[in-house]
């Protein structure tokens, strides 16, 4: 049975901390674009507030997330138990983009661990919070965080990842700009 929360809990803020995973779902204006949903880890997550949520957004293949905020803002976060207690739970809002060139970035930047190749910081304000039981969710042992996003990182360097954000990161799959598109290039 679903439970509504006017704002991420103290018990809420545990599960959060506890999980190794959590997915990040956006979506374009057109009915006929992409509806994007993310996993992500590597420690990344950090609750602001009991209404307000960033994480430290990594280079990747695409930046639909970024596209998909600089557009519309909508974004849910969803976070789901694989081990003891079944639960699921949803945070949404609207969010946006803090590139390192933002003097938003000195402030927020310094509460995540380095990351080899970071991109922006994606922060949300939540408007609203919801648990599901998450009974039809299977069990699954943690074993570790992958590491191969972080050699190809620091494989490619700094100015190589610079290039890499310039050519796939600047358009989402739909033909929308990123704040990439609009600036910043290292």
């Amino acid at each position: 049975m679903a439970k509504l929360f006017d704002e991420i809990t103290d018990e809420l803020q545990r599960f959060i901390v506890n999980q190794h995973i959590f997915f990040v779902a956006t979506a374009p204006l057109s009915s006929l674009g992409h509806v994007n949903l993310s996993p992500k880890g590597l420690d990344s997550f950090r609750i602001l507030s009991p209404r307000q949520v960033a994480y430290l957004d990594l280079t990747g293949s695409g930046n639909e997330t970024s596209a998909h905020l600089q557009e519309n803002g909508r974004i849910t976060f969803m976070f789901c138990a694989f081990q003891d207690a079944p639960c699921i739970l949803r945070l949404y809002g609207h969010g946006y983009v803090v590139l390192p060139d933002s003097p938003q970035w000195e402030e927020l930047y310094p509460l995540f661990c380095p990351i080899p190749g970071m991109r922006q910081i994606i922060v949300a304000d939540i408007e609203r919070v919801q648990t599901s039981c998450g009974t039809g969710v299977p069990l699954y042992e943690y074993q570790g965080q992958r590491d191969a996003l972080l050699n190809w990182a620091v494989k490619k360097g700094e100015q190589g990842i610079r290039e890499y954000q310039q050519l796939k990161n600047r358009v989402s799959i739909d033909g929308l700009l990123t704040p990439l598109a609009k600036g910043w290039n290292g």
